[in-house]
């Protein structure tokens, strides 16, 4: 598995690697890094920023990728022809994860585990500096961590633009090699619908890859905050689906920044009026906190977003991370939907629309 960060990482080896600030050189400062599971331990590699030449070349003629290889690379390149490559030979979209408040990289792996395992994708996980303040607590600990979201704004903007443009560079490399292949088929036959017939299917054949994103909790708020960067990338059609699971963000007025963001199909905003957890966020900083995204059934009025409450759910209760764990386990409706809705795909239709208020149940 890869992660993307922006903490302070340095070479342990270990899950002790990732650090509870931000990276020395700024909280814009992104670093990559692979991590296997040995016997139950995360062995964790920083992988080195600039690519070698070799290597560079290598990628360049393994995927067309048809890029000046006379300037420099870095590890961005290679995992994304891996993780691309993953995806396509194993038929799985990629799911890239933006963690809540008060997790450490270790809670951050165990989540991304149970979401590969339960719905089929490869996800990616960004982990930014959550980690409630260090060694204070309560309202503190909570604002704390409220201010490094708002301070990794910028790097999950880049995050963002950087998915966006390998995505690109993958699809036009596969673009141009179906192009190749139809056009050798084809050069000396005047038979221009087979031709666009056979250019079709490949098409459909290769570039099904789906990108989504879920940003669960405090993620929301960093995604909030990052849609107001001056140069932002998070509002451009990146994605399929994005996924707002229990939105420890203000209710009032979302509509103003989440109609900013474009997506190929839906915006999902997943609801739990039960939540403990955003009930006790709430109640944190006093009467500044208003009613958060991820429990609040008014005033749902973005012209964008699709609401979908889960609060009477069978198994979801009061909880806050209902994507896994026993929610799903006990309910296979409720881990059906959020299979869809992580692999790119739409539920409206199986799901009763509730007019007056403006969202679908179960």
């Amino acid at each position: 598995m890869y992660i993307v960060t922006n903490r302070a990482v340095d070479n342990t080896g270990n899950i002790k690697a990732f650090g509870d600030t931000p990276n020395p050189k700024g909280p814009n400062e992104l670093r990559l890094v692979k991590v296997t599971q040995h016997n139950k331990t995360w062995r964790v590699e920083p992988l080195e920023d600039k690519l070698e030449q070799p290597r560079v070349d290598q990628l360049n003629k393994k995927f067309n990728l048809d890029i000046n290889t006379n300037i420099p690379w870095h590890a961005s390149l290679a995992v994304a022809c891996d993780i691309f490559e993953q995806a396509q030979k194993q038929n799985k979209s990629i799911l890239f994860f933006v963690h809540g408040y008060n997790n450490d990289v270790g809670d951050v792996l165990k989540t991304a585990e149970q979401l590969e395992s339960l719905y089929n994708a490869i996800v990616v996980p960004f982990t930014w500096p959550a980690n409630g303040g260090g060694t204070i607590s309560g309202t503190a600990s909570y604002l704390s961590d409220k201010a490094d979201a708002r301070a990794s704004s910028g790097a999950f903007n880049r995050f963002v633009e950087k998915i966006q443009f390998f995505h690109t560079l993958m699809c036009t490399a596969s673009l141009k090699s179906i192009a190749h292949k139809v056009e050798q088929k084809y050069q000396h036959r005047d038979n221009p619908m087979a031709a666009a017939s056979l250019y079709t299917e490949l098409v459909s054949a290769v570039c099904k890859v789906k990108i989504n994103l879920l940003c669960h909790s405090m993620g929301n708020y960093l995604l909030k905050h990052s849609l107001m960067t001056s140069d932002n990338k998070t509002s451009q059609l990146v994605f399929d689906n994005i996924n707002l699971v229990a939105g420890d963000t203000n209710n009032e007025n979302h509509a103003q920044w989440v109609d900013k963001i474009d997506v190929r199909k839906r915006i999902y905003v997943v609801i739990n009026e039960n939540d403990a957890a955003l009930r006790v966020s709430r109640i944190k900083p006093g009467a500044s906190q208003k009613a958060r995204l991820g429990h609040f059934l008014k005033s749902l009025n973005s012209e964008h977003c699709v609401y979908i409450d889960v609060t009477e759910c069978e198994g979801v209760g009061n909880e806050h991370s209902y994507f896994k764990g026993e929610p799903v386990e006990q309910n296979s409706a409720l881990k059906a939907l959020f299979d869809d809705i992580f692999n790119g795909r739409c539920v409206e239709k199986r799901l009763t629309y509730e007019a007056a208020e403006n969202y679908y149940h179960l």
